[in-house]
């Protein structure tokens, strides 16, 4: 799967805004290239909403280990939910698993935990491949149904305004 695949699959969900960061556009220099999601039918970014997934092109600070400065190299990162992390990490977020094949985070076509925000149950696949393109669709696609969720709970427990 190459980036503009992924970026096609995700925006063919309902309601996705897809934040892209160039520079000129007030957005950290780190994050120039990448790509971040969100479920904003409106197209509007959700304040105080984490995208439900993103995909990052180059190391950040801390997370070098999945080697992003390798040519052509990226990673897909996508909320996973609890029950989707422990049936591919074999062990719940944040618990201390024994290590695996899958447990190098510069792995490619693997999905691993995600080496910083794993605790948050977030999986993660670099350069996905043969092996990884139906679960990292079926992955995209579960996390957006929950961005979704959410935000109908939001906007059904904002109620409508009282009169008094």
């Amino acid at each position: 799967m190459t980036i503009d695949e992924i970026i096609e699959f995700v925006e063919g969900l309902d309601g996705v805004l897809t934040v892209r960061p160039v520079p000129g556009d007030g957005s950290p220099e780190i994050s120039w290239g990448d790509a971040f999601f969100y479920h904003a039918p409106d197209g509007v970014v959700p304040r105080a909403t984490q995208p439900f997934a993103t995909i990052v092109t180059k190391n950040y600070p801390g997370d070098e280990r999945s080697r992003l400065d390798r040519p052509d190299a990226f990673r897909v990162n996508v909320t996973a939910g609890k029950e989707a992390f422990g049936t591919w990490t074999g062990h719940a977020p944040g618990a201390q698993g024994e290590p695996g094949p899958g447990d190098d985070p510069g792995a490619v076509d693997t999905v691993i935990a995600h080496p910083v925000y794993g605790s948050a149950a977030w999986l993660a696949v670099v350069n996905p491949g043969p092996r990884t393109e139906a679960v990292v669709r079926r992955l995209l696609r579960e996390a957006h149904d929950r961005a979704r969720a959410r935000r109908e709970r939001r906007e059904g427990s904002a109620g409508p305004e009282q009169s008094g």
